[in-house]
């Protein structure tokens, strides 16, 4: 059942050294806050997974906490490179990463198959791909009704998965509103959860078709006003588009990307 804490004593808790740690959010509702937080107390060895790798990881990557990333498309959107995941993987600062890249498909499917607590998914996909080369862990099956060829991967089980959401009630169910990517298939896949919010409410005022996550399925809630930004929160602020353009130039440079983690999370503290 979830539990109330403050961002600090979640991340404190659940995020451990060495863990694999999933932080979704398509778009919007990326939990930037959570990943400052991970910053700050200095997580090491961490293996990031997301369906999308953008701005969040990054910070997370060039900020020495992971370790690998699976993943499927990684960039700044809109903009371009990732200069801080590409650093690590060509050229081994502020060290050497381990990349697994998937297509967007297969990642969805493998989130699905570790909410069913299932050990793999299965997939009429890479067909014709190269990725398989690249990747190990994409391999081919003989459906045993039809004889059809099918693509396996593993499913996502991880450690510990992050989300962002607009608000929870009380009783520690949140609501996710706008663009809804994996968020709850994170969540039930994972062995525990964080949810950051931007309020906490008496009522969620949920209408019929929402995506309601369960208290049951979450082990912490904490607020963390703004704390998708730059992204943004449906129906609480907008996206900072400047801010994906600026981070071109801010990442680009060892030295520049440092000191802006230095200025903005490690000496912001709050929703840095």
């Amino acid at each position: 059942m979830a539990e109330i804490l403050s961002l600090h004593d979640a991340v404190a808790r659940y995020v451990e050294d060495g863990a694999t740690v999933a932080m979704e959010g398509f778009t919007h509702l990326i939990p930037f806050a959570a990943g400052h937080e991970i910053i700050r107390q200095g997580k090491r060895d961490l293996t990031l997974i997301r369906m999308t790798p953008d701005l969040v990881y990054d910070q997370l990557i060039g900020a020495g906490c992971a370790r690998k990333v699976i993943f499927s498309w990684g960039g700044n959107p809109g903009v371009g490179s990732l200069h801080r995941l590409r650093d690590a993987v060509e050229k081994g600062w502020p060290h050497k990463i381990e990349i697994l890249e998937h297509s967007h498909a297969a990642m969805a499917c493998a989130f699905e198959a570790g909410a069913a607590g299932l050990p793999l998914a299965v997939l009429r996909g890479y067909v014709g791909s190269e990725l398989p080369r690249v990747n190990d862990q994409i391999k081919f099956i003989e459906c045993p009704f039809t004889g059809e060829r099918l693509a396996a991967v593993p499913s996502v089980r991880p450690d510990v998965s992050i989300v962002h959401a607009q608000k929870a009630d009380r009783a520690g169910n949140v609501l996710v509103e706008g663009i809804v990517g994996v968020q709850k298939e994170a969540v039930l896949a994972a062995r525990h959860s964080i949810v950051t919010v931007e309020e906490i409410v008496d009522d969620l005022e949920a209408h019929p078709n929402a995506c309601v996550i369960p208290g049951w399925a979450i082990d912490a809630i904490s607020v963390a006003e703004k704390g998708s930004l730059p992204s943004y929160a449906h129906g609480y602020y907008p996206r900072d588009n400047h801010f994906y353009k600026e981070w071109d130039a801010i990442a680009r440079d060892r030295d520049t990307f440092t000191q802006w983690i230095e200025d903005n999370v490690m000496n912001a503290g709050g929703n840095a």
